[in-house]
């Protein structure tokens, strides 16, 4: 029930001070602490930190709930309410003042931003819910028609998982537009790098494709230069695997690993990157994505350090010589539907990686060929008969699905291979000047999104 004095809360004229703070503490016990405006920490949210570094939780992921537990508690400061007597009316003019006054007057949070928001914010009073320290009723619900019965409980096995556990505040976040940066503004960003460090920390972005953070993380003992193979730590998941790079990219390395020795620590587990001036300090990811803004802005460019993910990617799926399954298995995929974030639809023709199952003229089945019955024509829907809607071939969207779950498989296999075999599976990616490679782009259409296929 809403009371009158919810219902006529004015939130144009609410002004919600920079009160309280969220503390590195440097204590690997309490990596950060939410305090209050009077200095004190918040007990609350103290607690639901030490839960999730039970959970396993990293600091990082720690750091990024803080910030959105900051901006709801300093929303409830100002509104005078306590958090343990928020209810959805606080909720939901929450969820409204992030998307207008948010940053500002005209300046609201992205929807992206508020998703992440609302989904902490979920997870913590479900966190006190349970322990029957908060609210009697989570003031961030989900969804109506959503509160009961299994998430795709009648899921359909040839469309995609949708997310049906979705908040009733939550936003639907637009996809965004994969940022890759063009070959010729790539070579004159590369042209302008000042050091061999920043030349072989962008050779390594764009032929591995690896997030900046796992390859900043990168220990001297995980650089293999005659298997062509460097070990990264994956985000989330805190595996080390091992993803091949170019050429070129240590070449770079070796350069800069001259220049600075004698100046930095040698050992196994020393970091592989540091910085150029003194006193020397491993090198942080602000400081990388500083140096690659400099470069990109003296070319004119507003490209950032992420974008050369994307470009990985790009070149990658562009490569006919190399398998799909490599790709997936460089950015640890676990489908070819999520190369879609990092790629547009007309870059990955699976058609012409060779996944489309082979049909003889006629619908004559080959042996082995059982998941094809009933399929008629001399060419399968995904091939040559594009116009064909792929919906119409049961038998081969069936085949594909089988042939998209065994890609992980494949994938886990490709990872065993030693030098003999990780040169096949080496990134074609031309690093600067006029030694770059130019990628053919081939457009294609796509009978079917990528987002549907699995």
């Amino acid at each position: 029930m809403i009371e009158d004095g919810d219902a006529t809360r004015d939130l144009a004229g609410l002004v919600v001070p920079a009160a309280g703070s969220l503390l590195e503490t440097g204590s690997q016990w309490e990596p950060y602490r939410l305090v209050g405006p009077d200095g004190a920490a918040v007990s609350a949210v103290s607690d639901w930190f030490g839960d999730l570094q039970a959970a396993g939780r990293s600091a990082a992921t720690l750091r990024s709930y803080g910030m959105d537990l900051l901006r709801w508690f300093r929303f409830i400061w100002a509104a005078g309410t306590g958090w343990d007597r928020a209810t959805r009316d606080e909720a939901r003019d929450f969820s409204r003042w992030l998307i207008i006054a948010g940053k500002g007057p005209g300046k609201p949070y992205s929807a992206s931003v508020r998703a992440h928001s609302e989904t902490v914010l979920r997870g913590f009073y479900d966190f006190h819910l349970e322990a029957g320290t908060g609210p009697i009723m989570n003031p961030f619900p989900l969804s109506r028609p959503r509160r009961s019965g299994r998430a795709n409980a009648h899921h359909n096995p040839m469309e995609p998982y949708r997310d049906q556990k979705a908040g009733r505040y939550r936003p639907k976040a637009p996809r965004r537009v994969p940022r890759s940066v063009p070959d010729d503004e790539f070579n004159e960003i590369f042209a302008r790098l000042g050091s061999n460090r920043g030349r072989a920390l962008v050779a390594f972005y764009v032929s591995t494709g690896a997030r900046a953070s796992e390859l900043l993380s990168v220990t001297q003992g995980r650089v293999h230069p005659g298997r062509q193979v460097i070990a990264v730590v994956r985000k989330g998941t805190g595996e080390v695997q091992e993803i091949p790079a170019s050429t070129d990219a240590f070449v770079w390395l070796r350069l800069y690993q001259a220049e600075m020795e004698g100046l930095v620590p040698r050992g196994g587990r020393q970091p592989l990157w540091w910085t150029l001036r003194r006193p020397f300090r491993p090198l942080t990811y602000h400081a990388a994505h500083r140096m690659f803004e400099r470069a990109a802005a003296d070319a004119g460019s507003a490209a950032t350090l992420h974008a050369l993910r994307h470009t990985a990617a790009y070149r990658m799926a562009e490569d006919p010589s190399l398998p799909l399954t490599s790709v997936i298995f460089s950015f640890i995929f676990d489908h070819g539907a999520d190369l879609g974030c990092h790629v547009e639809d007309d870059v990955v023709d699976v058609a012409a990686r060779g996944l489309c199952p082979p049909v003889r003229s006629g619908g004559s089945l080959s042996k082995g060929d059982g998941d094809l019955r009933g399929h008629q024509g001399g060419s399968c829907c995904f091939g040559e008969s594009r116009r064909r809607s792929p919906s119409a071939c049961a038998s081969c969207r069936r085949s594909w699905s089988r042939s998209v779950r065994s890609l992980r498989i494949c994938s886990l296999a490709a990872s065993r291979r030693r030098s003999s075999e990780a040169s096949e599976v080496r990134w074609r990616a031309g690093i600067g000047g006029d030694g770059a490679r130019r990628v053919a782009s081939r457009r294609r259409s796509i009978c079917w999104r990528m987002s549907l296929w699995v």
